[in-house]
């Protein structure tokens, strides 16, 4: 529990009078090891603590006994989402050593989590994915999409970037998270449309052109699911004529990669074009650009299908941010394991075995 509470550093409980009957650290105990157990909501929380009593009892006090689900409830509605985010970047600091490669950044809006009542938008959550090490390594909260492109100079101001390589996706392909994220020491490689107007026009007027000089490329087929995929990535650094008109931070390559899907009942072709920091091989981006698509199999598609997080129904205040929060805490915790179990094997696996749940709450 000393570790554990070290990791909520300057977290402070927001409750007030009889509502803080229960102690504020042990309620994130036990809210933590719900989620670790495929739990979702404050009832879960509260159905966890009876069902796994004597477990908790081992190193809780519960001097006061079991807390409801309105406990919880309130315990996350009220604690301040700023504090909560600090402590998972805490709890994130001791594997920030060890991060490079690619970095993806990319946003997932909250579908139940708006208020009709009180007219609050769904939350939406901008996360950093790291994609070799599979974590979570940021997140931040916009009240609606378009607030996404403010939101992502946030996020990159709490990570260390020296090292790694950034992928964000059209939104976000913006000069000024271009010039912050070279100000920071790191590379972008940056999905490219009509956003951004003639700039756009000219990198895929001159890609595509069948006339231009040879330029690095490279194919690679891949199989699977009844689905054969072919893809071709294409890099080129000589831009000067480009920079020439469009001055584009950091700028030093262009690219694109064609994908060919053919499946039995169609096939479709499709063509991405991207902005380069550096002069990357054709192997090395066409590892890149696919890589990004990481944060939407591996974290977004997780937290919909596994943690059920698009079906749930925290609305009100803090609630819906502190509790996707907890969320990304507990994939990292199952990431950082090393168990080779699919990640719904794990939480099953905690939720019966109280020996291995403590070997999850030992990583703290």
């Amino acid at each position: 529990m000393d570790q554990f509470i070290a990791c909520w550093e300057e977290l402070e409980d927001p409750r007030t009078g009889n509502a803080a009957l229960h102690d504020f650290h042990e309620l994130l105990m036990i809210a933590l090891c719900t989620v670790l157990c495929g739990g979702q909501s404050a009832v879960d929380m509260a159905r966890f603590a009876r069902a796994k009593e004597a477990f908790l009892r081992s190193f809780l006090t519960l001097e006061n006994g079991l807390p409801s689900h309105d406990t919880f409830s309130r315990l996350f509605r009220l604690l301040d989402p700023q504090a909560f985010g600090a402590a998972f970047q805490r709890f994130m600091a001791r594997f920030a050593d060890t991060v490079q490669g690619v970095v993806a950044i990319d946003g997932k809006v909250l579908r139940r989590s708006f208020d009709r009542a009180s007219g609050k938008s769904a939350l939406h959550m901008v996360s950093a994915w790291g994609c070799e090490q599979r974590l979570v390594l940021a997140q931040i909260a916009t009240d609606a999409k378009s607030n996404e492109i403010t939101a992502v100079p946030k996020l990159l101001a709490m990570l260390s970037l020296k090292g790694t390589i950034v992928t964000v996706d059209a939104l976000n392909c913006q000069r000024a998270i271009a010039q912050q994220i070279v100000e920071q020491g790191g590379d972008y490689a940056m999905a490219l449309k009509g956003n951004q107007g003639t700039l756009h026009d000219d990198v895929r007027t001159f890609l595509d052109d069948p006339a231009r000089p040879a330029t690095p490329s490279v194919q690679t087929v891949d199989a699977d699911h009844g689905r054969i995929e072919t893809r071709t990535a294409t890099v080129c650094a000589d831009i000067d004529w480009l920079q020439a008109d469009h001055h584009w931070p950091g700028l030093a390559a262009i690219g694109k990669v064609e994908r060919i899907r053919e499946t039995a009942a169609k096939t479709t072709t499709e063509t991405a074009y991207y902005l380069l920091s550096t002069a990357l091989s054709a192997e090395r981006f066409n590892a890149v650009a696919r890589q990004h698509w990481g944060v939407e199999n591996r974290l977004h598609w997780r937290l919909d299908v596994v943690m059920n997080e698009d079906q749930a129904r925290t609305r009100l205040d803090n609630g819906p941010y502190n509790m996707a929060v907890l969320r990304h805490m507990a994939i990292n915790v199952m990431q950082t394991n090393g168990d080779k179990d699919a990640l719904r094997g794990k939480f099953q696996k905690a939720a019966w075995d109280n020996a291995y749940l403590a070997r999850l709450l030992a990583l703290f």
